[in-house]
């Protein structure tokens, strides 16, 4: 089974953002485990001795917000940038996705709707890729649990039964899963990466993103995992 974890970036009623992301991590069953001991030793920079109680969250680590207030700038941008280094380097199986929606562009339909169907239909055909090199496995979503659940289970239930814009999901195991990104490392790194494109296109910066780009899921020259309206 691969496992998707992912979260949001960017305020859908603020009016000084104009992007708006879905952004995240697919990981084979078997690699979140070492993933998340790898986040956990970067967590523990800033608290030996309860590094539990770092949650790896983009915003408020550079912009130094609440309980990130104490630590000096080029401290939290490190270890931003580690962690995202750290899924670069990770595993070959493992790979990005994201949907950057430019709300202006949007209407009338609802950015969330959008970001959630490019990103719901790359990871089924991700799956449907590897089903027909014969490698055939189950996908499942796994979001913040602040990130709009009530909007994002209707619409999985909807593509599942009636079908996207794409066609219908086939390979998920379940409707999506919502967790408390306190207690999901690998939620917060999609965080990270929800960030980082967020970042890019929003501010133009682009120093996180550079390290993940790579790894946007793709084949033959072609990305596939990455969905910019802009």
């Amino acid at each position: 089974m691969y496992l998707l974890y992912v979260d949001d970036s960017g305020d859908i009623k603020d009016a000084s953002q104009q992007f708006f992301v879905l952004g995240g991590v697919a990981l084979f069953e078997r690699q979140p485990h070492w993933i998340a001991e790898g986040l956990d030793r970067i967590a523990a920079r800033f608290n030996a001795a309860e590094p539990w109680q770092v949650e790896l969250h983009g915003s408020p680590m550079l912009q130094g917000k609440k309980e990130w207030r104490q630590f000096p700038l080029p401290d939290r941008v490190a270890a931003i940038k580690d962690a995202l280094s750290l899924f670069s380097q990770s595993h070959v199986s493992n790979c990005a996705f994201a949907a950057i929606v430019k709300k202006a562009l949007a209407t009338p339909r609802d950015p969330v709707e959008l970001a959630f169907e490019q990103l719901a239909s790359r990871f089924d055909q991700f799956l449907m890729r590897l089903h027909r090199k014969g490698d055939t496995q189950r996908g499942l979503m796994i979001f913040d649990k602040s990130t709009r659940e009530t909007t994002i289970q209707s619409l999985a239930i909807d593509f599942k039964r009636d079908g996207h814009s794409f066609g219908q999901l086939r390979n998920m195991s379940e409707v999506p899963v919502f967790i408390d990104s306190r207690a999901s490392r690998l939620v917060q790194l999609a965080d990270l990466i929800a960030y980082a494109a967020f970042r890019k296109y929003d501010r133009g910066d682009d120093q996180f993103f550079k390290l993940i780009e790579p790894r946007f899921d793709r084949e033959g020259g072609q990305v596939h995992g990455l969905f910019a309206l802009e």
